[in-house]
């Protein structure tokens, strides 16, 4: 088949299976396969059908995008992507734009990713603001792994180790953390792509609390979930933050809220 076959044979299997963007994902399986960009799939007659079929077949498993095509794009970077850490999102890059911005004056800031993932916050901190010195922590040591992994590819010195909300207690300029924040019980009522995604990342602990009660820091930037953000921003208050903000997020939602500690 061509690859304008190939596309719509694609978008109609993927469809069928559920996917929400059928034809975006689509393009991009193709894109992987001709190893260009998805502005220039056009460009080619045929693609490899033997490579491409094991990979929308794990799509049709509703397997996220991101793990399939084993990268995923964060602001600047491009971040290896496997089941070890959540997939980097959208509505995290607004948390790294609360973030520099707090820190954008300072020369050498003490910057703290408690939960670091993959390591894209931490990453593109350290990307984006080359003189900070920014650590990642993590309880997970597959998720360190992999941001290990990625800062090695990048060519960026983070300092990752094992950690978790404690360290926040350390002393910083700024702390910022994308922690979980699904409910209990409501995995199962979401998108199946999350059931592939790690459960300790996703599920709400508290963490968003015990970081606030050990933080010692200047600036405080959490990301939250849909309908969180007020009572976050209150539990900060009664924990003595003051200039108290929330942010929407590109889609309007209430995403980031930011306090200052001292």
């Amino acid at each position: 088949m061509t690859v304008r076959q190939t596309l719509a044979d694609i978008e109609r299997r993927l469809a069928a299976a559920g996917v929400d963007t059928p034809r975006v994902d689509a393009e991009w399986l193709v894109a992987h396969v001709l190893g260009v960009s998805r502005t220039r799939i056009h460009e080619y007659e045929n693609v490899d059908a033997p490579a491409l079929e094991p990979l929308v077949r794990r799509r049709e498993r509703r397997e996220p995008l991101a793990y399939v095509l084993g990268e995923w794009g964060f602001r600047r970077l491009t971040l290896k992507t496997d089941r070890r850490a959540l997939v980097p999102r959208p509505e995290t890059e607004t948390v790294v734009e609360r973030a520099l911005a707090l820190i954008e004056e300072l020369e050498a800031p003490r910057v703290l990713d408690v939960g670091t993932g993959s390591g894209a916050i931490a990453l593109a901190i350290a990307d984006e603001h080359p003189t900070a010195r920014v650590t990642g922590v993590d309880t997970s040591g597959d998720a360190l792994a992999l941001a290990r992994e990625n800062a090695d590819r990048l060519g960026l010195d983070v300092e990752l180790r094992p950690g978790g909300a404690e360290a926040a207690g350390e002393g910083w300029d700024l702390v910022v953390a994308n922690p979980p924040y699904v409910a209990q019980g409501a995995l199962t009522r979401l998108q199946p792509e999350l059931q592939w995604e790690p459960h300790d990342a996703l599920v709400d602990t508290g963490l968003h609390e015990r970081i606030a009660g050990a933080a010692r820091t200047t600036w405080l930037v959490l990301e939250v979930g849909d309908d969180q953000a007020h009572d976050v921003a209150a539990a900060l208050a009664e924990h003595g933050y003051r200039e108290i903000r929330i942010s929407r997020d590109l889609t309007g939602r209430e995403r980031v809220v930011v306090a200052r500690a001292r």
